[in-house]
């Protein structure tokens, strides 16, 4: 998984908004928001003082601090409490981001850390945003916690694209936090191991995501919203850490619902997940090579430091949060019982299009065996090419099929434990300038849209044209059709609504169906028999080895 995701960062910014329903509230409404502005919304640890959001009736509370600052003798230990705070905390401004690398050598920048207005970066980031368009805290609202991807080493709640107001002006409570990256939120180690009541150490920024939705379930009534409807969601890592709560014991209750957009706990690949008795014996090696033979020593390593030269180790089985490889949760259905909506792109590899040699018949045929064991034959018949040009069409089409299954698993296994699931398929092609890099609907293609924020950088791998998009009616049209779907399936379950095309609930695997998101979306079935199988089989030889 480390180095699947390893390719793909998720930073968009968010520009222009469409115009909401949330512009046409009642007077009511309007000076109940008013009074949100006016009156601190008091929490566990002190009062915060809100902002007006960009969209009308809508109400932002930035830079809350959900935990301690993790610094020092808090460094890779599971988040503390925060630290209450006299008078009033103002909610204008948002909170430090967590270490991570800049990208001003890349196109897009990391949009993150890399704007003129940016957030300073910083060790102490453990800050989250509320936006929200309740009248008044009785308002009961369902609640939308976002999770950001970004590779495990990118990414902020404070990031322009996944501000919430669009979705606030939808209805929901939103709320989106920081999480540590890199080194700083992924590293298991012996002595880290030895120090822990839990016996455990690594994936330090599931532990934060967990103390995010424990201040939701603490706090958000106080802003309108209802602790007892919840929906996760996330976008490549966050989607694979989304799923990872779906398994993990101590995230049961925490919420009801949970979305994966192009990630499972696999990662973004049919993938074993890692053992921390593996990330443990690297870091030690890593950590002998730049002096740091224990764990003060590693302590006192400047943050940036630590973050530019230890591993970036992503999530493991931790033997606490991750008791086990997930796979095996879900295979025995004991995974937390709620309802998921999931799924992928089309062209989810398409940034890789050209790397390496180019694939010959000939190659594609050889290969075949390291590509997929013992099950070639059946990769072959799932896979026919017949010319050059075919094998290179299948070659190319290999990481987006992996990762369509595993999201599909995802579901099945979902529906196994008696739950609602529900699988897309994002076919929309955004619009492309002329002489722009076209990768057709890529990965993080379908955040513009499920975010309603069509004037937005683009983010890598996605070339696509903003400015195009927020001029587009057809791009319009399928802005709205997703962040509805979404929105729905946080509010009851069920994404369909008035005026939608009708998504049917998943079965299984080999009966789909799916939904094929575009500008007119169609129900289709799933991969084919031959690649459902093929995969499958993947699956099942990879149990037996664990």
């Amino acid at each position: 998984m480390k180095h699947s995701l390893a390719f793909l960062t998720l930073l968009c910014l968010a520009a222009a908004a469409p115009a909401h329903a949330a512009d046409e509230r009642s007077s009511d409404g309007m000076e109940g928001v008013t009074r949100l502005l006016r009156e601190p919304v008091r929490t566990t640890h002190g009062s915060v003082a809100g902002v007006p959001g960009r969209l009308a009736g809508v109400v932002a509370f930035k830079g809350i601090p959900f935990a301690a600052p993790p610094v020092g003798e808090l460094r890779w230990r599971p988040p503390q409490p925060a630290a209450p705070w006299e008078g009033v905390r103002p909610g204008g401004e948002f909170g430090p981001v967590c270490h991570q690398p800049h990208q001003r050598d890349r196109v897009p920048h990391n949009r993150a850390v890399d704007l003129p207005d940016s957030p300073p970066m910083s060790e102490d980031c453990l800050y989250l945003n509320v936006w929200t368009p309740a009248a008044s805290a009785d308002a009961r609202l369902p609640v939308m916690v976002w999770i950001y991807g970004g590779a495990y080493t990118e990414g902020a709640g404070s990031t322009p694209y996944n501000h919430g107001d669009t979705f606030a002006a939808a209805g929901v409570v939103y709320v989106s936090f920081n999480y540590r990256l890199g080194a700083l939120g992924f590293l298991a180690h012996p002595a880290l191991t030895r120090e822990s009541p839990h016996g455990a150490s690594g994936n330090y920024a599931l532990a934060d995501a967990l103390a995010a939705l424990r201040w939701v379930q603490e706090n958000i009534a106080a802003f309108g919203g209802d602790p007892d409807n919840v929906t996760i969601f996330g976008e490549s890592a966050g989607a694979a850490m989304s799923a990872a709560l779906v398994g993990s014991p101590l995230a049961k209750g925490l919420f009801q619902r949970a979305i994966s957009q192009s990630g499972t706990w696999m990662g973004l690949a049919l993938a074993p997940m890692r053992s921390r008795e593996s990330a443990e014996r690297e870091t030690v090696q890593a950590a002998a090579q730049i002096g740091a033979d224990d764990l003060a020593a590693l302590r006192a390593l400047p943050a940036g430091e630590a973050a530019a030269k230890l591993p970036k180790q992503g999530m493991i089985i931790d033997g606490w949060i991750v008791p086990e490889d997930l796979s095996r949760t879900f295979a025995d259905g004991r995974q937390n019982p709620v309802d998921v909506l999931v799924g992928s792109n089309r062209d989810e590899g398409s940034f890789a299009e050209g790397f390496g040699p180019p694939m010959t018949l000939r190659r594609w045929q050889e290969t075949a065996e390291q590509r997929w064991g013992a099950h070639a034959a059946l990769g072959l018949k799932a896979y026919p090419a017949a010319d050059d040009a075919e094998a290179a069409a299948r070659n190319d089409t290999l990481f987006s099929d992996n990762l369509a299954w595993i999201t599909r698993h995802y579901a099945e296994r979902q529906r196994a434990i008696g739950r609602h699931a529900y699988v897309y398929y994002f076919e929309h092609e955004p619009p492309y300038a002329q002489g722009a890099r076209n990768l057709r609907a890529c990965h993080t293609c379908e955040l513009p849209y499920v975010f309603n924020h069509l004037g937005v950088l683009r983010v890598y791998p996605d070339s696509s044209s903003p400015e195009l998009a927020l001029a587009s009616a057809r791009d319009a049209k399928v802005a709205n059709m997703m962040q509805a779907y979404w929105v729905n399936f946080a509010k009851t379950g069920d994404p369909n609504g008035d005026g939608l095309p009708s998504w049917p609930l998943f079965r299984d695997l080999e009966n789909g169906p799916v939904l094929h998101l575009s500008e007119t979306p169609v129900v289709g079935d799933s991969l084919g028999p031959d690649k459902v199988s093929l995969y499958r089989r993947l699956y099942e030889t990879q149990m037996r080895s664990r």
